[in-house]
């Protein structure tokens, strides 16, 4: 079994990454995983149905819609959509998912690691790896 450590590093290798869930509420850890990203220099796409953009970023109603395949799916959403959000990663060949605290859900998780995908859950959480600044 793969170390967390590695699990990190191979999602955090990708060239882009998506953010289901960003949000242009700054108090929203949405938005807080997005900035994160683009302050450590990152190409990030936000993903959210209900916005059009995000921080002057064009927001994508889901990953099958972005502009170009992406490996690393950052997931900050209730685990009711997160098996949503799975089931579309798989559709779109994603190999990399970070469900952060509160997205997860047993049956997403399972379904994501039977597909084959390198799934991050359980506590780890992108903000503190990377190290957001308010």
């Amino acid at each position: 079994m793969e170390s967390l450590d590695a699990k990190i590093d191979t999602f955090l290798a990708a060239p882009t990454v998506a953010v289901v869930g960003a949000s242009e509420d700054p108090y929203k850890y949405g938005h807080k995983v997005f900035v994160c990203y683009q302050q450590h220099g990152r190409k990030a796409y936000p993903v959210n149905p209900n916005a059009t953009t995000v921080l002057g970023n064009t927001a994508y109603p889901d990953l099958l819609s972005l502009p170009e395949k992406v490996e690393s799916v950052s997931i900050i959403t209730p685990p009711a959509v997160t098996k949503k959000v799975v089931n579309d990663a798989i559709k779109a060949g994603v190999k990399n998912l970070w469900m952060q605290p509160g997205a997860e859900s047993p049956e997403a998780i399972a379904t994501a690691e039977a597909a084959g995908l390198n799934v991050i859950h359980g506590g780890a959480c992108v903000l503190v790896v990377l190290g957001y600044r308010e």
